[in-house]
């Protein structure tokens, strides 16, 4: 019977206003269980950026909680030194990381409730709605999870195996995650599904983060290299793929960890379905195709230093791409807490979201 709690939540608020945002810092897993308390903006901003906190909506979630911590010096000011320091603090956290749309989407919301709501407030009582829109948010989240599960569990009725790509449950949200709700939803029902894991070079969050989750749920999961794949997929043992997103485009491409585009192209070759999970919150509608999406580029020491043991020469160049777009085309389903929507297009994706 798998477990249906994490030991420890990915992020979480402690206290009230005058309080922190707590984090599970998974740059030490599996090896290390250790939280961090981050009682300033730069914290929450240096733990997003080194991947302390990572994956789409727990990106949004410990963003719009750094809001909060940001703007706690301010709690006593008059209202136009607040809203400077809001202003500062919001444009200094979408500095962090160009990627996951969650990350804007969240500080978008935030702003908004400073200029819809706040102008009839004190600095204090705003600081204190801010925290209640971060709260909501992550409880939000949580439901999304949920729903993004049941409503992809089906898709693997009858799948013996299933793989999927970086890490993508509680660790990068605040509930049960993305595509690894589904997959937990999905084990509920077939306890012997079998989840085949790439290690997601090169910073390993399939090894590290995604086979620690499903050991922890009891799951049966075996770790793969990620250039096993292809004949994981010749070999039989998978029936589908599923991964998470970062940012949807309009017309469905799905930007997600680097070497999520070579997956589809091999599920399309083979002739399995190619599923990505991601709550409403990750669509972009502003970006006609994957083509606009930013793209992350990351240090080279990553590559060449990973963990610290160099493994390539002194001065080499490095390409270091952190996400790649996977192709509408090669999508079977895009599975959201407001459905499925199969087969992939931008009216069906209109629809969807409302």
């Amino acid at each position: 019977m798998n477990n249906t709690t994490n030991p420890k939540p990915a992020v979480a608020w402690i206290g009230e206003e005058g309080g922190c945002v707590r984090l599970l810092d998974q740059t030490l897993l599996p090896l290390e269980e250790r939280t961090i308390d981050c009682r300033t903006v730069e914290t929450v901003w240096e733990a997003i950026k080194s991947l302390r906190v990572r994956g789409a909506p727990a990106i949004g979630v410990a963003a719009a909680y750094g809001v909060v911590v940001g703007c706690q010096p301010a709690a006593s000011a008059s209202r136009g030194e607040f809203d400077a320091v809001l202003d500062r603090v919001l444009t200094y956290l979408a500095g962090s990381r160009p990627t996951a749309v969650n990350l804007f989407w969240a500080l978008d919301r935030m702003r908004g409730v400073a200029a819809t709501e706040g102008p009839g407030l004190d600095s204090s009582a705003l600081l204190r709605r801010l925290l209640s829109e971060a709260r909501a948010i992550e409880a939000e989240d949580r439901a999304m999870c949920a729903a993004i599960g049941e409503a992809g569990a089906p898709l693997l009725a009858g799948c013996r195996g299933v793989l999927t790509h970086c890490n993508t449950g509680g660790l990068a949200t605040a509930g049960d995650g993305t595509a690894l709700a589904v997959i937990f939803a999905a084990t509920r029902r077939n306890p012997t599904l079998e989840v085949y894991a790439d290690e997601t070079r090169p910073l390993l969050q399939g090894a590290r983060l995604t086979m620690w989750e499903l050991m922890q749920r009891g799951v049966p999961a075996t770790l793969i290299c990620d250039s096993m794949a292809g004949w994981v997929m010749q070999q039989g043992r998978v029936q589908a793929v599923i991964v998470g997103a970062d940012r949807i485009a309009a017309n469905g491409d799905a930007a997600n960890k680097i070497g999520t585009y070579g997956l589809s192209v091999l599920a399309k070759a083979h002739g399995i379905p190619f599923y990505v999970a991601a709550p409403s919150s990750t669509f972009d509608l502003s970006l006609a195709s994957g083509n606009e999406i930013p793209i992350e580029e990351r240090a080279a020491v990553e590559i060449t230093q990973g963990f610290g043991k160099q493994t390539a020469p002194t001065g080499c160049r490095v390409f270091n791409p952190a996400f790649d777009v996977a192709p509408v085309e090669n999508i079977t389903a895009l599975i959201t807490e407001r459905g499925v929507i199969q087969p992939v297009t931008a009216a069906g994706i209109r629809r969807a979201l409302g």
